[in-house]
């Protein structure tokens, strides 16, 4: 089989590691490009980047595939297939029709339930017990491809989208793995998607990760799950940007002032919410470190103090 495998970030390296065989030629590995990140806007390269290198695998990384010398550039590999894993780029009707076997996408959801950008995140803020791999043969839509096979996920209760994906990226390698001989011999029959049951994961933006307080703490908690690690949620103490990183909810009663710190001690802060109490458990401050909540109480300057009320910038 001669591969080209599109992918970009870190959990999308167990499915081209599980691929990367004897048993295959990966002719050409395509992944968004080198961009700055960071503090320091330094210039990285994607988790898949570095591994082509390490194995000597091509790479080519297009700003865009709707263009005649991308187009020309696959069409010279003559792949057999092509899989895909969150690459992060519309993959135009005249590539998917390149390959004798199509392409092949490995979606982190349970299809058609959050086809788009940010499947794990809505997950997460749905509240949604179990997720999954879905297996699909792709078309010119988002995510709106046959489905060929899926793979199930039990959401834990703590797990953030970054401990999400990582599971979901082990369970998508040993999807494809088990079924790619299936799609090549044709023993595996596509099944239309249900239109009706779809929902939309639209891009997470950094808007979203400033905390409502006027919400539930089951709410407040499962989104600041959902925005790690990134951009990660935040609100405002005494005028500083304050960033949350680990919560729990204590309480789901409560008649205090949504935002309003109520306790303070070296297990949490506990602040109001439009119904309930969620204890901040680790935090940072701009320029500082993630730290704990004693941490940050046993500091010179802490504004966390009992009444004030987070959430006002000013």
């Amino acid at each position: 089989m001669k591969i080209i495998f599109a992918g970009t970030p870190d959990f999308a390296v167990p499915v081209l590691s599980a691929i990367n065989t004897d048993e295959h030629d990966i002719a050409m590995v395509l992944t968004q490009p080198d961009r700055p990140s960071g503090r320091g806007r330094k210039v990285t390269v994607s988790p898949i980047k570095e591994y082509a290198i390490e194995h000597n695998i091509p790479v080519y990384q297009p700003k865009s595939l709707k263009n005649t010398f991308a187009v020309d550039t696959l069409t010279a590999v003559q792949p057999d297939i092509i899989i895909v894993i969150a690459y992060g780029l519309i993959i135009p009707q005249e590539i998917l029709d390149l390959p004798k076997y199509g392409c092949i996408c490995l979606h982190l959801s349970l299809l058609p339930r959050w086809r788009g950008a940010a499947p794990g995140q809505r997950a997460l803020i749905a509240g949604d017990k179990i997720t999954g791999v879905t297996l699909m043969q792709m078309d010119a839509g988002i995510d709106t491809g046959d489905c060929l096979a899926y793979a199930t996920l039990n959401i834990d209760k703590h797990a953030t989208t970054e401990i999400l994906y990582q599971q979901l990226g082990q369970i998508a390698a040993q999807t494809l793995v088990q079924y790619l001989p299936e799609i090549i011999k044709g023993n595996i029959v596509a099944q239309q998607q249900e239109d009706a049951s779809m929902t939309y994961a639209v891009k997470i933006t950094k808007d979203e990760a400033l905390i409502n307080w006027e919400l539930s703490a089951i709410q407040i908690e499962r989104i600041i799950r959902a925005m790690i690690s990134w951009p990660v949620a935040y609100t405002f103490a005494g005028g500083e940007r304050l960033r949350i990183w680990q919560a729990s909810v204590i309480s789901e009663l409560c008649d205090a002032t949504p935002g309003m710190i109520i306790g303070a001690s070296k297990d949490g802060i506990d602040v109001a919410c439009g119904a309930g109490i969620l204890s901040l458990r680790k935090i940072q401050w701009p320029g500082g470190k993630v730290q704990t909540v004693q941490q940050a109480l046993n500091a010179n300057k802490n504004p966390l103090k009992l009444g004030l009320t987070l959430g006002n910038n000013e």
